[in-house]
């Protein structure tokens, strides 16, 4: 690691680029006040309109929303599932950002639990088997995603929420 990396002025975990098709999704690690920018700067090359943390934040976030990018929390307990309601909202932000041909960066503190869990929700959403959704992202991203996840992934069932994904999104 170089001096820079050393005071967290770079970006620590590469960003895991989720494309399948019309979705797109960038996960990432968190950025601090001093890498803020570094992370804009892949949001923007990706094409990033929304992003969601899933974890308290340790950065001023004004740097992000100055750039048209609007910021959302879906904040729930590291190495636990999305709670249901979490599983909805993260839904409609995603049909939402698909129908306007954008796309979203989701991050946790290590970009490996809660980040590549929606991911791997909106992936079944578009037509992946749960297996399938989950060997995506782990190839992309490794060490993502604990047992207690995997199990929570594995039961996972297009359109277990209310507000699903079945009459929105693409048939494959």
């Amino acid at each position: 690691m170089n001096s820079s990396c050393a005071s967290h002025s770079c970006v620590l975990n590469k960003p895991t680029k989720i494309e399948f098709h019309k979705l797109r999704i960038l996960i990432l690690d968190a950025p601090n006040n001093s890498n803020v920018r570094l992370y804009l700067h892949e949001m923007l090359a990706f094409g990033v309109t929304h992003l969601v943390r899933t974890c308290e934040t340790n950065y001023d976030d004004s740097v992000i929303v100055d750039e048209n990018i609007v910021v959302r929390e879906l904040i729930f307990n590291d190495g636990d599932p999305p709670s249901k309601e979490i599983v909805e909202e993260w839904l409609q932000l995603i049909r939402d950002v698909v129908a306007n041909n954008g796309s979203v960066a989701v991050h946790c503190v290590a970009g490996l639990g809660r980040a590549p869990v929606l991911a791997c929700i909106a992936l079944v959403e578009y037509g992946m088997h749960p297996l399938d959704a989950i060997c995506f992202v782990r190839e992309r991203r490794k060490g993502a995603i604990n047992r207690k996840q995997l199990e929570f992934l594995k039961s996972y069932k297009k359109g277990k929420g209310s507000r699903s994904c079945l009459r929105f999104c693409p048939r494959v």
